[in-house]
């Protein structure tokens, strides 16, 4: 009895043993403190170490072009095809000696004997993972102890997605460099609305609708973009209806869509033992952008599947035939601004540019010097086409691709194109001057001693000059350090690494047309609109007050913001210090701020979409400086002031003059009261150590005014205040959210909406009804659980974003740590009946004293307080 005891758990122990992927075998599920290279596992599996149930898919550290290559991706290859379908470090490839590491975190990626700084790895999780698993689909999968799913590869697509996959509005695929290097190239498909855009550096080239295999079935709104056993079809309507589809024939075979690295959005069926392309687009390869490379002249032959290039009249090909150059030695690409080097080269009839037929002229009604004008000012410029009859102007910024031969379109004879060069100098001269007669004038055999001896007295004089001033700057700067003021010599004590350019005044002064157009202010001082010499607009904050504090963010700020980059945080240009002269260069948002563009009532009315897209943007930024610098970064007024919007409303976050720098294991006690009344988390006021998660509560309040479209704190319009009356009466609402005079504190109306489930009351009425009350209701919940008053019950950023991308389950908000908000709403409306009365009072002539309570509770004590300190702007 006893041996076979020990003979069961002998073999219990070998299939362990076996099952633990150690041995070097495959299996569907790995398990945390797990660690895998290549050559690992290149002996048994060729580099594999997951493989999914049904055997189609593995996953494992693989190279595109075998075991010899440099270049190795943690991927999901489909087995048979050899396709692959998702990669992690596509822009960060490992050597075959790299590991993937399996941990609680998640998953890194890490390149061996470089330390284990990860190249790649996974987000923030909900908890820690206990197993990586490979599905039958092919989605990879980090699941919890109870199997729910962490993360999953399905929804952070490459190039890629696979039958029963789904691609989500705003999402895109993009297309890597080429067949053998995985990194991200310069195409990419985009999920829109209405479509699926094509895009190159940028700029549009192809929409999904063009294709003639594309039925549009409906005009609702695109939700998401899925394969199917029938084709390929963009979802609406909660995935109920059909917008556009393209049939194919129906099939269970592995089926694939990708945005190709040759420009083309391509659908793929394994049939048989052979990838078999079932619909490719364009159908045109001369609509691919860089069809013919730079400059290049794109020509269709008989049939529309061949090509031919060349350049264009009065350029060349260089040796490797992607770039077309001027055929006159003179002339060379631009290199500079200046109007006076620029010229330009026609390009013949029917030549057409692929993005003037999705973009906008930048004027109409001008002429063609004009057209010139704008782009010989602009760096970005390589180009311009002009319509002669409706005298437009259409700019090729940043990039030029490939041109089209159209012959015979008169739509394509009106429209001129002109690529932008510069005048090439030789030897320091312009060429027109190296012909000129070496005749030497024989008075300057006379004039050059005489002068010579005057320029040494000169230079003399300037030098004796020069040291005398240093001497004084020196000790001008040791006075100013001594007695702690903001001198010019005061920033040299400062070793800021990375510092952003520096200015002058004068250029600063010249620039702000001498800080004529104010755009904003605060605490600190205004803010002015300046467009530099390049054409480039910028914001230029300069700072009036010079006490300490304004020193202190002065500093903070270049700091600071000059050595981060994220496409959510506003981006910093440069700075001036001169004297007392402190002026900050950011990069110019023309939208403004999401302040005025909420509450101004002027202008289009934001989109429920756009509501959600700035509402993540800036969950985002905020996620990386709290987890995503070297540096936690605690802003401290993140209010609609300080978000700006730029081009498609996407936001930024600005003004990070009020921000802590902690390390990652530290948390500091700040005593100084920092923020803006109506969004200060509780714990400022009430002793409690100041994290991350005060900026999480700001976001919160935020996020409130971006359902409803008002602030937090105010009155309610007559039609609403009736509407909300008549809805009390009849479902006994809590009498603590509206006032008779019409106030409302809207934190406490959503607490009181969401109990009820009533979630379109508290969307902005502007919208009418173009928004659901599931979409409402989620960004209410979170906003809610970001509100709560122990911070420790409040979500981190990163949470907050996974919620968003639907990564991470909503939040429900706990009633127990919200009912402070009661109490808040009832102080506001205390004092808002107070303020009016002394309002009214001070209109008749007579002042009134308040008088002091004592009784307030630690809520009503903190409400006030976040109501009346406004910390240091």
């Amino acid at each position: 009895m006893r041996s076979a005891f020990l003979l069961s758990l002998f073999l219990l122990g070998l299939d362990l043993l076996f099952v633990s992927v150690s041995c070097g075998s495959s299996t569907e599920f790995v398990y945390p403190n797990f660690t895998a290279s290549h050559l690992q596992f290149v002996d048994s599996s060729k580099g594999a170490f997951l493989l999914s149930p049904n055997s189609i898919f593995k996953a494992g550290l693989f190279s595109p072009v075998g075991d010899s290559s440099p270049d190795f991706y943690f991927s999901v290859v489909h087995i048979d095809s050899g396709s692959t379908i998702w990669s992690s470090n596509r822009d960060s490839p490992v050597s075959s000696s790299g590991k993937m590491i399996l941990s609680p975190q998640g998953i890194s990626i890490v390149e061996d004997g470089k330390g284990q700084k990860p190249v790649w790895s996974t987000p923030v999780l909900a908890s820690p993972v206990h197993s990586l698993r490979l599905t039958d689909a092919g989605n990879l999968l980090l699941l919890d102890r109870l199997n729910a799913s962490l993360w999953e590869s399905f929804k952070f697509p490459t190039d890629t997605i696979v039958l029963g996959q789904t691609l989500p509005l705003r999402m895109s695929l993009s297309g890597s460099v080429s067949s053998y290097d995985f990194s991200t190239g310069d195409y990419k498909f985009v999920v829109t609305e209405s479509d699926g855009l094509m895009q190159w550096k940028g700029q549009n080239y192809w929409k999904f609708r063009m294709h003639t295999r594309a039925n549009v079935d409906s005009n609702f709104p695109v939700e998401y973009l899925t394969v199917t056993t029938t084709g390929l079809a963009f979802m609406g309507r909660n995935g109920t209806a059909v917008i556009i589809r393209v049939a194919l024939p129906p099939s269970t075979d592995f089926r694939f869509a990708k945005m190709d690295y040759t420009g083309k959005f391509i659908i793929n069926r394994f049939f048989g033992k052979e990838l078999v392309t079932e619909f490719s687009g364009p159908m045109d390869p001369c609509q691919i952008p860089f069809a013919c490379g730079k400059f290049g002249l794109c020509h269709l032959d008989n049939a529309a599947e061949n090509k031919s290039c060349s350049c264009p009249d009065e350029m060349r090909p260089v040796a490797d035939q992607k770039t077309c150059v001027p055929v006159s030695q003179s002339l060379s690409l631009p290199v500079s601004c200046e109007a006076s080097n620029v010229s330009y080269l026609k390009l013949g009839s029917g030549v057409s540019y692929f993005s003037t037929h999705f973009s906008d002229p930048v004027e109409h009604g001008i002429e063609l010097f004009a057209c010139q004008d704008l782009c010989s000012k602009n760096c970005s410029c390589f180009g311009v086409f002009y319509e002669n009859t409706s005298r437009s102007c259409y700019m090729v910024k940043d990039s030029f691709g490939s041109l089209s031969l159209v012959k015979n379109s008169p739509d394509n004879q009106d429209l001129i194109g002109y690529v932008k060069l510069s005048t090439r100098k030789q030897n320091g001269k312009p060429q027109d001057n190296q012909n000129r007669g070496s005749q030497f004038p024989v008075i300057a055999l006379v004039l050059l001693p005489c002068t010579g001896f005057l320029l040494v007295i000169a230079i003399g004089l300037i030098w004796w000059r020069k040291c005398a001033v240093l001497r004084y700057s020196s000790i001008r700067e040791k006075q100013a350090i001594r007695l702690g003021s903001f001198e010019s010599g005061d920033l040299g004590s400062f070793h800021i690494p990375g510092l952003p350019q520096k200015f002058e005044f004068e250029e600063l002064e010249q620039a702000t047309d001498n800080f004529k157009l104010q755009i904003g202010s605060g605490g600190f001082g205004a803010v002015f609109k300046g467009t530099l010499p390049d054409e480039t607009l910028v914001a230029v904050k300069k700072i009036t007050n010079h006490g300490l504090h304004g020193r202190q963010e002065f500093c903070t700020e270049i700091a600071i913001i000059g050595n981060i980059r994220h496409t959510n945080l506003v981006k910093l240009r440069g700075f001036c210090a001169r004297g007392r002269q402190l002026l900050l260069v950011y990069e110019y948002m023309n939208r403004g701020s999401l302040e005025k563009t909420l509450f101004s009532g002027s202008g289009p009315v934001l989109e429920w979409q756009e509501r959600f897209d700035i509402a993540l943007g800036t969950a985002r930024g905020l996620a990386y400086l709290h987890s995503g610098c070297e540096q936690k970064i605690i802003h401290c007024d993140v209010k609609p002031e300080n978000i700006l919007l730029h081009d498609q409303f996407q936001p930024k976050i600005s003004d990070f003059g009020l921000s802590k720098l902690l390390s990652q294991e530290e948390s500091s006690l700040f005593t100084t009261m920092r923020g803006t009344r109506g969004y200060l988390a509780p714990e400022w006021i009430t002793n409690t150590a100041i994290s991350e998660k005060a900026d999480v509560y700001s976001y919160g309040m935020v996020l409130l005014e971006l359902v409803s479209g008002r602030k937090n704190c105010s009155f309610r319009s007559q039609s609403n205040s009736v509407t909300e009356e008549n809805n009390q009466n009849q479902n006994n609402s809590s009498s603590t959210t509206t006032t008779n005079s019409g106030l409302v504190y809207f934190p406490l109306y959503a607490l009181d909406m969401h109990e009820q489930g009533r979630y379109m009351e508290l969307a902005d009425p502007r919208l009418e009804g173009r928004v659901t009350s599931q979409e409402v209701g989620k960004l209410v919940r979170i906003a809610l659980c970001c509100v709560h008053e122990e911070p420790a019950l409040r979500p981190t950023m990163a949470a907050v974003v996974g919620m968003f991308e639907g990564s991470i389950p909503l939040g429900n908000p706990r009633m127990e740590s919200l009912n402070f908000l009661r109490f808040y709403g009832l102080r506001f409306a205390e004092s808002s009946m107070v303020q009016g009365q002394n309002e009214e009072s001070e209109n008749l002539g007579f002042h009134r004293r308040e008088s002091s309570n004592s009784g307030g509770s630690r809520h009503s004590a903190s409400y006030m307080a976040s109501q009346e300190v406004s910390g240091p702007r």
